[in-house]
């Protein structure tokens, strides 16, 4: 049984983590974290206690992180010092941030992605096979649309989508258009178009679940992994 960890546990996506977590027998929650200054910091979570120091991880297994760059940094050196594996979906990264996590997985196993969608990652590899065929003779734009809250933009999927067509084409992206309101889970849509076709490939996220459950499945995969830099494609064997 996989002894799993949940950073930012009463955040959107940590709640849903932890309840998911909870009903999979193949894990066992036995760490949960929240920032120390969170009004609910020192409450329980079906009497399992929430803890505000990092120093708690140590034991587990996997932790999943889907928080702030700030906290992600805070949590990986801990992890690093525990010899614990992380899956982070946080997003708003600085490449100096980045670089981090890359040297933190000289000692340990991280999954380590924009988005931890499997259908997010079928449109990662599509949108490369597009990219790779239509060169340059297409012109490339993207449009992405979030909830309200979503701090970043464009948001992480999308530039990494951009990474991708320009990795595959030598042709970077024309324009990325952000949209941030009402409670949007997440939509993606990247556009080839040439002066005979338009060709569009898109994804709309209905629930966080779809997050939720990739990270999961992305725990899962850690555990047969003792260090490393993965990505979903990697997971879901999609190279």
């Amino acid at each position: 049984m996989i002894k799993l960890a949940v950073s930012g546990c009463r955040g959107r996506m940590g709640e849903r983590i932890t309840q998911l977590a909870w009903t999979d027998r193949d894990f066992a929650v036995t760490t949960l974290l929240e920032h120390q200054t969170h009004p609910k910091a020192n409450e329980k979570i079906n009497g399992l206690p929430i803890h505000t120091n990092p120093s708690a991880l140590k034991g587990c297994d996997v932790l999943i992180e889907f928080t702030t760059p700030e906290a992600t940094l805070e949590h990986l050196a801990a992890c690093v010092r525990h010899g614990v594996r992380m899956v982070i979906g946080t997003t708003g990264l600085t490449p100096a941030q980045i670089e981090e996590i890359k040297k933190a997985s000289e000692k340990i196993a991280i999954v380590f992605s924009s988005n931890m969608s499997v259908g997010v990652n079928l449109v990662f590899k599509l949108t490369e096979l597009a990219a790779a065929q239509t060169a340059k003779t297409y012109t490339v734009t993207m449009e992405e649309a979030h909830h309200i809250h979503k701090k970043d933009a464009p948001s992480g999927t999308a530039k990494t989508l951009a990474q991708i067509v320009e990795a595959a084409s030598g042709v970077k992206v024309a324009d990325i258009k952000s949209i941030r309101e009402g409670e949007i889970v997440g939509d993606h849509a990247v556009t080839f178009e040439s002066g005979e076709d338009v060709i569009t490939i898109s994804h709309h996220a209905k629930s966080r679940d779809i997050f939720v459950r990739g990270a999961l499945v992305a725990a899962k995969f850690l555990v047969d992994q003792k260090i490393g830099l993965f990505t979903m494609q990697d997971v879901l064997r999609l190279k």
